[in-house]
């Protein structure tokens, strides 16, 4: 299936029926009066997240969506049928914008999450419902409320656990293949990896998702290479794993490429925890190996794993670590449930 995480798609929901302007005539019936019906409402248009679906693709190929109308009103005092709501289905890390492609409107995070999206107008009232004891024969009806439309935009952000970045050929798709059943397309030239791919993490009894995203270069935030696109798919991760290529001769330059790129981008991802690896280690001597740790060592202030993705040597290293970052972000977020619910409690 093809990837698409974004799409213009044009909503219209239904416009209310007419009420009916109708009088009783029947033979030996002495008293008639008005009889008129509502008009149904029109339908609404809402948006569900649903499982199995991790792409937009179904919004390539149709980009219009209109709720069906109310029917009108009838005499002997029928009311007209309600219009279906026309449901667009997404997957789970869909966001929905306005036209401007900046106004949030919803955020899907959950499967079986709904939102009404417009709501269909209500059917106009019959002569029947304006019938009073001054009044008896009310020769006027409502019409229905006319519909809504609007331009929307539809965004994809994958719900992972950790996300995999660097340079183009450092390595990603193959560490993500080696650690998962996931299996993306693996060459040496660059840009291989032109989506995303998800692959599921398992280590031990536990498990995790994994992204994968194209790599970037320098100027990637400016639409240089792919561009970053694709880094709205890892905002929503609790860690970020930086493989360098090292059997490149600057791996710090590589490391500060990737580090400018996350800062311009912005949105938080240079102050999510990193893992930073030094990758194809094997292709190197102990010396060069060394040397390049250390260099990166400095230049990140941080710790620095040696691994190599294709003979899988030290990847559980990562995965150990991918799997604190999350223990240690759920332990956060109970903290401060308990505090919250402190604040609250009186007595």
């Amino acid at each position: 299936m093809k990837f698409l995480d974004q799409a213009r798609v044009y909503i219209q929901s239904g416009a209310g029926g007419a009420g009916a302007v109708s009088f009783r005539r029947e033979k030996y019936i002495e008293f008639g009066g008005p009889d008129g019906g509502n008009g149904g409402r029109g339908g609404n248009i809402i948006v569900k997240c649903v499982d199995g679906l991790n792409t937009l693709i179904d919004y390539r190929y149709q980009q219009h969506f209109k709720a069906p109308v109310g029917t009108h009103g009838m005499g002997r005092q029928r009311t007209g049928a309600d219009g279906a709501d026309v449901i667009l289905k997404v997957p789970v890390g869909t966001q929905i914008f306005e036209e401007d492609n900046a106004t949030l409107i919803a955020d899907m995070t959950e499967v079986g999450q709904k939102v009404v999206l417009l709501e269909g107008g209500n059917g106009g009232f019959g002569n029947m419902h304006f019938k009073t004891a001054t009044n008896q024969a009310p020769r006027h009806a409502n019409p229905g409320i006319e519909a809504e439309d609007k331009w929307i935009w539809l965004r994809l952000k994958l719900i992972a656990d950790s996300g995999l970045v660097g340079l183009p050929n450092a390595g990603k798709s193959t560490f993500l293949s080696a650690v998962s059943a996931a299996k993306p397309k693996i060459a040496d030239y660059p840009f291989t990896t032109l989506h995303p791919n998800l692959g599921v993490v398992k280590i031990g009894e536990r498990d995790f998702v994994l992204a994968d995203i194209p790599g970037l270069i320098e100027g990637a935030h400016e639409g240089a290479g792919i561009g970053d696109r694709f880094l709205g798919h890892i905002e929503r991760t609790r860690s970020i794993v930086h493989l360098i290529d090292g059997t490149q001769e600057d791996v710090v330059g590589a490391y500060k490429t990737i580090r400018g790129e996350l800062a311009a981008y912005g949105h938080g991802l240079d102050e999510k925890l990193e893992i930073l690896a030094l990758n194809k280690i094997d292709a190197l001597t102990d010396e060069e190996r060394e040397e390049k740790l250390e260099a990166l060592r400095e230049a990140s202030g941080g710790e620095v794993l040696a691994i190599s993705a294709v003979s899988k040597k030290n990847t559980d290293q990562i995965l150990y670590k991918i799997i604190a970052s999350m223990d240690g972000a759920k332990q956060q977020a109970e903290k401060e449930a308990n505090a919250d619910l402190d604040q609250n409690w009186t007595p």
